[in-house]
């Protein structure tokens, strides 16, 4: 059986995005820090991890970038996962909410519905984790913000659902393990790369993709850690590593760049239809 670790509580989003790729019988393994998810995986204990590496809200997940550039780990594939937040409470409480704990982004992300009913927002440590420390700990009048799963996995109720204020509300995971992912058609690269501290180094490295027709999906700097003032940029292209044209490409790019590592060629996740979803919040006993 696949086993896939994650960081967080069980029943959090990046256990509900494992499930949606692997499907309902894959086996997860939770981890304390996003650093042990690869460990896991390098050790043998897991086959993959599902790793959180953007947000359509809150943008890049900068830990996530980093430790992929210090592991030597693949990505082997993409998931998209609708982050639809809960309200939830432990069974058997009729007293009205007064408070609202989850972690901060999931607290900042339902900021109208929390206004509009004057709850009070406590930030928690996890999504998930608010939800497990509720279903242990219950009290009257708190309830807090998680997924659909983690109601099921510590048997709390829904008061509502789908209350985040941007209904359009994605989270972007990789998948990573050993070796190169099984070719795929389409395909979608991820690579990183420097620079020499030269004028128009970065134009000249970028055009070698342009020259080609090599369609750039995505390109953010980070700063070079242990070197002030120095950066890489972490870059996504349409198509495959081994493609003729992608393959040129790289190679034009290894001799501008002060360094290239290649992150993988996997199959991309499907892509989101453009416009606002017209999704409705629910609410139910609130």
């Amino acid at each position: 059986m696949t086993i896939v670790s994650f960081q967080g509580e069980p029943g959090s989003y990046s256990e509900e995005a494992i499930r949606q790729h692997f499907g309902p019988d894959v086996e997860t393994l939770p981890c304390r820090a996003f650093e042990h998810i690869f460990e896991v995986v390098e050790e043998g204990e897991a086959d993959y991890a599902a790793v959180p590496v953007e947000n359509s809200a809150a943008g890049s997940i900068n830990k996530a970038y980093d430790l992929l550039l210090d592991h030597d780990l693949k990505v082997h594939g993409e998931i998209m996962l609708r982050v639809s937040h809960c309200l939830l409470a432990a069974p058997g409480f009729d007293e009205p909410i007064r408070e609202v704990r989850s972690h901060h982004q999931a607290l900042a992300q339902c900021e109208g519905f929390l206004n509009r009913h004057d709850y009070v927002a406590v930030p928690w440590y996890d999504t998930a984790g608010s939800a497990k420390d509720l279903a242990a700990n219950p009290e009257p009048g708190v309830a807090v913000i998680a997924s659909r799963l983690a109601a099921e996995v510590y048997g709390l109720e829904i008061l509502a659902e789908r209350i985040e204020d941007m209904h359009h509300n994605y989270t972007r995971f990789f998948v990573v393990g050993k070796g190169d992912a099984p070719r795929s058609e389409p395909s979608k690269t991820s690579l990183v790369f420097a620079v020499p501290d030269i004028p128009g180094a970065l134009y000249a490295a970028l055009r070698e993709f342009a020259d080609r027709e090599v369609n750039l999906t995505k390109l953010e700097s980070r700063p070079r850690r242990n070197r002030p003032w120095q950066y890489v940029f972490y870059l996504d292209f349409e198509g495959h590593w081994q493609d003729p044209v992608s393959r040129d490409a790289l190679v034009a790019l290894l001799n501008r760049a002060a360094f290239v590592k290649l992150l993988g060629s996997y199959p991309p996740a499907p892509r989101i239809a453009n416009g606002r979803s017209h999704a409705q919040t629910t609410s139910l006993q609130i």
